[in-house]
């Protein structure tokens, strides 16, 4: 039996001060943008962005419905480039969804 006020892991803290804080999704989110930027074909640069990922799923924000077809033509390259990058995602399938400023940076407030 434990003590209940006695020493810790320090590993169960961290983890558990990074979740509280939310730095850890913070993280995970910085390191997809970064991966998606990596492995994003030509025409999705500057005109998507990746969004979270659900149940090993990526939803990737883009600026206009022809993006939405041409993922179809990239699909398969693109999810084996995130798993070599991002094997912790577990990203099986990507949904595009058509956002207007999609691929925009956006505005920091001053």
């Amino acid at each position: 039996m434990q003590n209940p006020g006695g020493p810790r892991a320090i590993g169960g803290l961290v983890n558990r001060l990074l979740a509280r804080t939310g730095y850890d999704q913070t993280a995970s989110v910085d390191a997809l943008a970064a991966a998606w930027e990596q492995v994003a074909p030509p025409a999705f640069r500057g005109a998507s962005q990746a969004g979270l990922v659900r149940r090993g799923v990526l939803d990737v924000l883009v600026s206009h419905s022809a993006l939405v077809q041409e993922m179809g033509f990239h699909k398969r390259e693109i999810l084996a480039r995130l798993a070599e990058i991002v094997p912790a995602e577990g990203i099986t399938d990507i949904r595009c969804r058509v956002l207007a400023d999609a691929g925009r940076p956006t505005r920091s407030s001053s």
